[in-house]
This record gives C-alpha cells, structure tokens and sequence, in this order.
C-alpha cells in the first residue's frame, strides 16, 4: 500500500511513516499517514517527556504521574514511545507535531518548569489528583513500602531514628522518606496547581 502526496501524487510506501513520521515530497508537501482520532484522556494520563523537558518529567514523577523520560531520546524514540505506550507526547518544540503526527502530542510555551505544570494542570485536570510521591523520581518505577530494619546501614542513623515509614524503588533500589523536603515540595505543589 502507498501513501500519496496530496498535491503531487507521488506514492511512497508506508513503512516510511513509521509511528507518525512524515517526510518533505520532492514538491514540497508534507507527507504522512493522519493518526487515528484518540479519545480523550481518560483516568490518570501518563506522558513522554522529551529531551529538553527533565525536570518536568521529575515533577510529574513526583506528583505520581507514569512519565518515560530518558535525556538522549530523539524524536524518533518519543514518537515510537508515544505510539507504543499509548502515552500523551510533551514537548518544547513546535515542529514536533508536524514532523511526526502523534495522537496526543502537547507543546509546551514556557522554558520554566512551574510554568509547564501550571500549562499541564489547565490541559490536565487530573493533575492535581495524582498520588504525590508514590513513584521514583529517577527511574519512574512505583515505590514500595519498607520497613526501618530493612534500610540500615542505606539511610543515615538520625533518618532512621526520627521516621518510621520509608520506601524504596524496587528497580534503582534509592530509598524515600517525608524529610522536611517533603513539607516543601507539597506546598509548592498546591501553589502550583492551585488547590
């Protein structure tokens, strides 16, 4: 099956327009297959973030939100991600949409990180329904619960002496616990998203 140029009418096969790829025809035009209508978010959205968007995918992480991110992603694995894992594409970059036709692609305006939140929180309602800090902020996998004995000798001797409920990523192993840090970043992010 080929796809055609709407201008020209020159066909180029579809293996071409690989998870939303679209290519310049000879006679200017762009080419590419129209994703299929996708119904809107439903539940709690999960997102690609891409190269330029890191501390976003952290925040977003830490809200509880299933972010992919990897900092040396191109265009070509955030579109095969987006596609794949059926996930809501974030970006900076404007000709992103064009060169790659994603059902759900969202462009972000502003270089500032709470900026971007309060952008997604507009989109995304659901946002400021996650479960904060359920997730690692650096590898993304769902935290688990861990006891006190289970961390000795991983976390400092006072941090195990003042708290008494830890978590630890089943796959990077970094364990977390409500620091002051906690108190501050939660007040942030009722600012931030307005609650």
């Amino acid at each position: 099956m080929a796809i055609t140029c709407t201008r020209c009418g020159r066909g180029y096969d579809t293996t071409l327009f690989q998870f939303g790829r679209t290519i310049d025809c000879t006679c200017g035009a762009r080419v590419g297959i129209d994703p299929q209508r996708s119904s809107p978010v439903a539940g709690e959205p999960r997102f690609v973030a891409d190269a330029m968007l890191g501390r976003l995918a952290r925040w977003l992480r830490i809200l509880g939100f299933d972010t992919a991110y990897r900092d040396d992603w191109a265009d070509a694995e955030l579109a095969r991600c987006a596609y794949e894992d059926e996930r809501i594409a974030l970006t900076r970059d404007r000709r992103l949409p064009d060169e790659w036709r994603l059902p759900r692609v969202l462009v972000l305006a502003s270089e500032n990180t709470r900026e971007q939140l309060r952008e997604l929180a507009r989109a995304f309602p659901q946002l400021g329904a996650g479960r904060a800090f359920t997730r690692c902020s650096r590898c993304n996998s769902t935290l688990e619960m861990a006891s006190r004995e289970s961390v000795v000798g991983e976390v400092p001797p006072r941090v195990r002496q003042l708290h008494r409920s830890f978590r630890r990523c089943p796959t990077c192993r970094r364990i977390y616990w409500e620091g002051s840090h906690v108190a501050r970043m939660r007040h942030a992010l009722d600012e931030l998203l307005e609650r």
